[in-house]
């Protein structure tokens, strides 16, 4: 008897099969004869119940199922094949407009939604993909090399997290301080997943003009507008199939936000000055460093583009929550800046990495990166010491001096108060005072561990 989540490896010529579940005969018979076409075999049936023989019986390539059935909700299944085949895609027919369901659907871990009545086009599309998806590897490195390095709990929790939602076309928002890595996590969340061949498309969106937003998302016809003498294709064409970036999202004024949220959830874009709407495949991952939430209270983001974007949520921590990682951060980043000057990567000292691992890091990664870039260029030794790195002193309240010593305290004290507060508003409830903390249960289980607060 297979265990559970294994998968028989599929032999050669042996036919991709697909579960089909709706409880609608012409919705099963559509979606039989175009799969059909699409050189697929589809076992078509219309319960929960039957569905879930099959899945006992037969394995599968992908499943496609109805939201609404006879004996339940598409939901339990959804679940159901998460619990007991984790790696089998699974999509979900939701109807007409409505977003929450397919929210609801992608949450619990659909790799996609399609609504009714059904696109064949996007169907087809949807079905390439998910049979596309690459086999379940743990997070390595993009195509380019840039991998997410790291040992520490934080960074452990972020890769296990960005190796799950590969597998989806769910929407991602990314959290995080300036320079902690949120493009890098985009992009191994794009190179990880079925449309890892196609563009990648990042766009900072506090850069672009108000008055050119409109025809830099969608393009423009010819004519639409003064000086537009040629069609141009918008950020939603360029991504077609592949990943589209969001970063800063939260810079779009709230008449592109309105505009934004029709695209993703029809899947469709008009250009400036075009009469009919153009199907695009996009999937949407978007970052900001500041809190959506905060500003959808005060009315100044969208609460439906919020819930549709915050599909899943990926915080990446700060530099110093990961303070053992900085070794060797520090290490690889001073490796690949020597090699770009054709220099001999020179060590860092005792000295040196002491003064790394206590120093706060506000500006994270970019940061170290900027520091250990003048130290390269400004060392007169063969090695980098403590100070080379001329590391700004940081002026803390209560911190009588600058010594790293007494600025580690601090940070530790400010620390040690933050956790105390949590626990105890949530009567020492460590799962929920890891969530108002905003980090994982086992990231706060190390901290109370280092802080020497365990029992």
């Amino acid at each position: 008897m297979p265990l559970k989540n294994e998968r028989r490896p599929r032999s050669r010529g042996e036919a991709r099969r697909v579960l089909v579940v709706d409880d609608e005969a012409d919705i099963r018979e559509l979606l039989d004869l175009t799969l059909a076409r699409m050189g697929l075999q589809a076992d078509c049936v219309g319960s929960l119940a039957e569905a879930r023989r099959m899945l006992a019986s037969q394995r599968y390539q992908l499943c496609l199922t109805d939201m609404r059935l006879p004996d339940g909700e598409g939901l339990e299944l959804v679940r159901h094949i998460a619990d007991t085949v984790a790696d089998l895609p699974v999509a979900v027919i939701t109807a007409h407009g409505s977003a929450e369901n397919a929210v609801s659907a992608l949450k619990a871990g659909a790799f996609d939604y399609i609504a009714k009545p059904v696109s064949l086009d996007q169907l087809r599309g949807m079905v390439k993909s998910a049979l596309e998806l690459p086999n379940a590897d743990p997070v390595g490195e993009c195509s380019d090399g840039a991998g997410l390095l790291g040992e520490s709990p934080a960074i452990e929790q972020v890769r296990k997290l960005i190796d799950r939602v590969a597998r989806s076309q769910a929407p991602v928002h990314i959290t995080g301080e300036s320079g902690s890595g949120k493009e890098l996590a985009a992009r191994l969340i794009h190179a990880l997943g079925s449309r890892r061949d196609r563009a990648f498309v990042p766009v900072n969106c506090g850069a672009i003009p108000e008055n050119l937003m409109e025809s830099e998302f969608f393009g423009y016809r010819k004519g639409a507008f003064t000086g537009a003498n040629d069609d141009r294709e918008g950020f939603f064409h360029v991504a077609d199939g592949g990943t589209l970036f969001l970063d800063e999202v939260a810079e779009l004024p709230l008449t592109m936000q309105v505009k934004l949220l029709r695209a993703i959830q029809e899947k469709r874009v008009r250009k400036v000055g075009a009469t009919a709407e153009e199907s695009v495949d996009v999937r949407v991952i978007c970052a900001t460093h500041q809190d959506l939430k905060a500003l959808v209270d005060q009315e100044r983001f969208r609460q439906d583009l919020f819930y549709r974007l915050n599909v899943i949520e990926l915080r990446m921590p700060a530099l110093r929550e990961c303070r053992e990682d900085i070794p060797m951060l520090a290490q690889h980043i001073l490796t690949r800046l020597a090699r770009a000057a054709a220099l001999t990567p020179p060590p860092l000292t005792a000295s040196a990495l002491a003064a790394l691992q206590s120093y706060p890091f506000p500006g994270n990664v970019r940061e170290l990166e900027n520091v250990l870039e003048r130290a390269l260029a400004l060392m007169v030794d063969d090695r980098i010491d403590g100070a080379d790195l001329n590391l700004a002193p940081t002026q803390l309240p209560g911190i009588g001096g600058n010594s790293a010593g007494s600025l580690q305290e601090h940070l530790d004290h400010v620390e040690r108060q933050a956790i105390l507060d949590a626990l105890k508003q949530s009567n020492n409830n460590r799962t929920a005072a890891a969530r108002l903390l905003g980090v994982t249960f086992r990231s706060l289980r190390y901290r109370m561990a280092r802080l020497g607060m365990n029992e």
